[in-house]
C-alpha cells in the first residue's frame, strides 16, 4: 500500500535493535483517515471471505481493526487483553506470548463469550515480526474453533520469520507495507515491492 508505505519513509524512525517507530501516526497518535484506507485494503483483499469477527491483541491493533471492520460490514472487533482483570469474568481462552518490543512474556486472554466455534476471523495487528503475538492469536482461535480466515498486517518486517512461517502455514498474510532493510545510521528504510 504505497500510502502507507510513504507515511512510513516520511514520518517513520529507524532505532537501533530492529525497530521502526510509528507512533506519529500507526500506535501512539492514529491517523484514522490512513486506518480507513488501509481497511479498504485489507476488505479488496478479503472480498468473498466469510469474515464475521475481527481479532486482535491490544492496544495497538486496536484502532486498526475497529476501523477495517466498517469496511466488512460492522463486524464486531474482538481484542485479546493482555492481563487478568476484574472485568474478565467466566470462561476464557489464555495464552502466553513473547512481545520482542517489549523484551517479555505476557498472557493475552479472550473471554469465551465473544469468541466462538464457527466464527470466520480476520485477525489484524498493527507489527508482525517474529509472529509470536499472532501465533498466540491463533492458538486463542484453535482453542474456540474459529475459522481464521487471513491475517491483515500493517507493518510487516520482512527480514525476520513471521510473516514466511505464517505464510508456510498455509495463512493468507495480507501485509501492506514490508520492510525489507532499514539502517538506523541512515534512517534509510528499504520496502519489498
Amino acid at each position: 500500500m504505497q500510502e502507507l508505505e510513504d507515511r512510513i519513509a516520511k514520518d517513520g524512525t529507524v532505532k537501533p535493535g530492529n525497530v521502526l517507530k510509528v507512533d506519529a501516526f500507526l500506535n501512539h497518535q492514529c491517523d484514522v483517515a490512513l486506518f480507513d484506507h488501509m481497511g479498504a485494503a485489507w476488505a479488496e483483499h478479503f472480498a468473498g471471505k466469510p469474515i464475521d469477527k475481527i481479532l486482535t491483541i491490544e492496544a495497538s491493533g486496536i484502532g486498526i481493526a475497529c476501523m477495517a471492520a466498517r469496511h466488512f460490514g460492522d463486524v464486531p472487533v474482538v481484542f485479546a487483553k493482555k492481563a487478568q482483570s476484574i472485568n474478565l469474568d467466566g470462561d476464557q481462552y489464555s495464552t502466553t506470548v513473547y512481545s520482542f518490543t517489549k523484551q517479555k512474556e505476557f498472557p493475552v486472554i479472550v473471554s469465551r463469550k465473544y469468541l466462538n466455534a464457527g466464527d470466520h476471523v480476520l485477525l489484524i495487528d498493527d507489527f508482525l515480526a517474529n509472529g509470536k503475538a499472532m501465533q498466540g492469536l491463533i492458538e486463542l482461535c484453535r482453542k474456540a474453533g474459529a475459522v481464521i480466515e487471513g491475517i491483515g498486517i500493517a507493518v510487516e518486517k520482512g527480514f525476520q520469520d513471521g510473516g514466511r512461517l505464517l505464510r508456510e502455514q498455509g495463512y493468507d498474510v495480507d501485509s501492506l507495507a514490508i520492510v525489507d532493510a532499514m539502517d538506523p545510521e541512515t534512517g534509510e528504510i528499504d520496502f519489498r515491492h
